[in-house]
């Protein structure tokens, strides 16, 4: 596992290899290379929103496509990042983590998908995938499983990988930054011959977080290969390779005496390490392989096969702060400083196959134009999870003044969970078209067989979804919307009577309007507006028949999420680039037998906004040159669902945050340097108990250059 810096120099010198088959770049145009610095900044309404080839902007969803100009534009590298100027969705929910991204969306944390198919999750909705691999980022907001199956209400988010060019192009890059950060990045593609292209990405990072003795390194590969077979046959061939390693990370935990209210001692410093720098670490490998196929009949029907397998292994060693030591347990700590510690293995290995095949097409009949799409997509997803826990031996800490060097042994783990689950969907999707009226449709049933190895309980669940839609389309770019939507997700344990849990379910009504006026060549502008209701049904809850310590549950509970969205991205002549997001959020849990009935959803914040503003000089001497600036608003949010155990609702504080970046472009070179946070706010992202709190990313500053061919 520990080849890193080999397989970066393995990666570096393939790219820099083929970079210097590239045509004379001396030739190029400098007007061109200066001025054309993210055509695809803005997506088209024509751009596909899901797998059926829907239009964005004939879609009856809330949909966010963010593309590679706008990831290399603000320099982002994970979902978290991308979220920020994006309307409903946080991220960053327990501050900066390298190992994950922590995202909530309408009230609920999003499952990933990779292409399409759906990544290998296990206990966190995502995989930590590297977005320098990504070509564009799909954000789905609301229910989806008409065409994806089992996801939450809250929608998902889907990584579309970089794809092989027929033209020649690329760049290699190198980045520094604040944290001891570092990395090189390269990525190449280009025609081999007549009939195949291909594509490499490459990236290796070392790097140190906000937290003082945390070092961390990642080696990401992805090549590409695409086939022409005939011009109407293509195959596509995907692959990707990412290996983590995190050594020392305490990953927060703090009290919430020193962070969200007041210590006597003073606040507890942003880089303080609760672990043993020696001995926590993470380490996690991930890859996934798979293809595309493509292929066009002389009448019109187009076949699609979607076929991707995933495997991600990640161990976890650590020592964790578990709050302050209160001796006499009379709910006051003794001395405000000495922090109860504990130790915590995880091991965690997911592995998941997933082929979607479908056949789209059109037809007319009676006038009315059907684009109707057809498929059957299975998965098979196999999870194993260990883990241990344990106070003994474990010796406290002061937070204020930490030693570290204690000697720790392994807790050995135990398999708390091993799951193999079938997932297969019949789906029918039809896009039906009147003059500027567009009905959309579309029929979903799923059969899911769950089996709990370690009990040898067997779970079937059937599920029909549905999706219904409409639209019109004014000549003026203006697209109002009207569309119902259902969602599912499966739940392992049973009743009190040993009646298997039935699949929580969700719908949602929800009416926009989308905008895309015609402005002209290089001008573009895609604005949203949405509001919705959002109600999942079927949650678990305490069992009222529950006496003397019993923990049964059943399904009565129910959860209310509504909200007003607006969203806007725009480009104007290559020198102006302007993101804008704005929500209104009201979640509620609107049916319990808990202390959690009335409580709103943990970080799902009433009122979000967020705007910035990218502008790059054109002319004269400092033609290139350009800067940007973003301020993010984040209102107050609950850190917790009220428990029997945990009865405090703790509050998230409201956060304002400013990010910035210059660029200068010149040739085929660009220099840039980023910062987010610019002005170094402290402030705490999430707190879910007393002994549970964690600080936000502070001010991060990365400075690159990039040789573009």
């Amino acid at each position: 596992m520990k080849t890193h810096r080999q397989t970066c120099l393995a990666a570096t010198a393939i790219l820099a290899a083929l970079a210097l088959q590239a045509p004379a770049l001396g030739q190029q145009d400098e007007a061109d290379a200066i001025t054309v610095t993210a055509p695809d900044y803005v997506p088209l309404g024509s751009q596909e929103a899901n797998k059926t080839g829907m239009p964005l902007i004939e879609t009856p969803q809330s949909v966010s496509l963010i593309s590679r100009d706008q990831i290399d534009l603000l320099d982002w590298s994970n979902l978290s990042q991308t979220v920020r100027y994006v309307a409903g969705v946080t991220g960053e929910n327990y501050g900066p983590d390298m190992r994950v991204d922590w995202l909530t969306m309408r009230g609920f944390e999003p499952v990933q998908f990779i292409d399409g198919t759906r990544g290998s999750i296990g206990s966190i909705a995502n995989t930590g995938l590297d977005l320098y691999g990504a070509e564009e980022v799909q954000i789905l907001r609301g229910p989806s499983a008409a065409l994806y199956g089992l996801t939450p209400p809250g929608g998902l988010v889907d990584i579309v990988s970089r794809r092989p060019r027929d033209e020649f192009g690329g760049e290699l890059g190198v980045e520094v930054g604040n944290q001891d950060h570092w990395q090189v990045n390269g990525d190449v593609t280009g025609a081999l011959s007549d009939t195949v292209s291909a594509r490499l990405t490459g990236l290796y990072r070392e790097s140190g977080t906000q937290t003082r003795g945390v070092d961390t390194d990642r080696t990401f590969i992805a090549p590409a290969l695409r086939w022409d077979v005939t011009p109407s046959t293509s195959l596509t061939l995907l692959a990707y390779y990412q290996d983590d390693s995190i050594l020392g990370d305490g990953m927060g935990f703090f009290p919430s005496q020193g962070t969200l209210t007041g210590n006597p001692n003073g606040a507890i410093p942003v880089d303080t390490n609760l672990g043993e720098t020696s001995y926590n670490r993470f380490e996690r490998e991930h890859y996934g392989v798979g293809y595309e196929f493509e292929h066009d009949f002389d009448n019109g029907i187009t076949l699609t096969q979607n076929l991707k397998y995933t495997d991600l292994e990640s161990i976890q060693r650590g020592i964790g702060g578990n709050g302050f030591v209160d001796n006499d347990f009379d709910g006051t700590p003794d001395d405000y400083r000495t922090v109860n510690r504990y130790s915590f293995s995880f091991d965690e290995d997911v592995d998941t196959l997933s082929v979607d095949t479908r056949l789209a097409g059109t037809v007319t009949a009676g006038g009315v134009e059907h684009s109707l799409t057809g498929g059957l997509d299975w998965r098979r997803f196999d999870y194993i999870g260990a883990s241990a826990f344990s106070f003994a031996g474990i010796p406290t800490i002061d937070i204020f003044d930490p030693v570290y060097g204690y000697d720790i042994a392994d807790l050995p783990t135990v398999a708390f969970d091993s799951t193999e689950q079938t997932q297969t969907g019949l789906y029918l999707v039809d896009q039906a078209r009147v003059n500027n009226w567009t009905a959309t449709l579309a029929l979903r049933h799923d059969w899911v067989e769950t089996e709990q190895r370690l009990t040898g309980e067997q779970t079937d669940d059937n599920d029909t979804s549905l999706t219904a839609g409409l639209s019109y389309r004014l000549d003026n770019g203006v697209v109002p919307y009207v569309s119902w939507a259902q969602s599912f997700q499966p739940l392992s344990g049973s009743n009190r009577n040993g009646v298997s849990f039935e699949p929580t379910t969700g719908e949602q009504v929800e009416a926009g309007v989308k905008f895309q006026p015609d402005l002209g060549a290089g001008r573009r502008i895609f604005a949203t507006a949405a509001v919705y209701r959002l109600v999942q049904q079927n949650v678990l809850t305490a069992d009222p028949l529950n006496a003397g310590g019993e923990a049964f549950q059943v399904q009565t509970g129910e959860v209310e999420v509504k909200g007003l969205e607006l969203e806007l991205v725009g480009r104007l002549d290559e020198r102006l680039s302007f993101n804008a997001a704005m929500n209104w959020t009201d979640s509620e849990v609107t049916a319990s037998n808990g202390p959690d009935l009335g409580a709103e959803l943990p970080v799902t914040p009433d009122f979000q906004a967020s705007a910035l503003v990218d502008y790059t000089i054109r002319d004269g001497g400092l033609a290139g040159l350009g800067g940007a600036i973003g301020v993010r608003y984040m209102s107050e949010s609950s850190g917790n669902l009220p428990t029997d155990f945990t009865p405090e609702v703790y509050t998230n504080p409201s956060v304002t945050l400013f990010d910035g970046s210059v660029h200068y472009d010149l040739d085929v070179w660009r220099l840039a340097v980023s910062a987010s946070n610019l002005l170094d706010e402290t402030y705490v992202a999430r707190c879910y108990s007393a002994a549970n709190c964690f600080y936000g990313a502070p001010r991060t500053v990365r400075a690159s250059v990039t040789r573009r061919f």
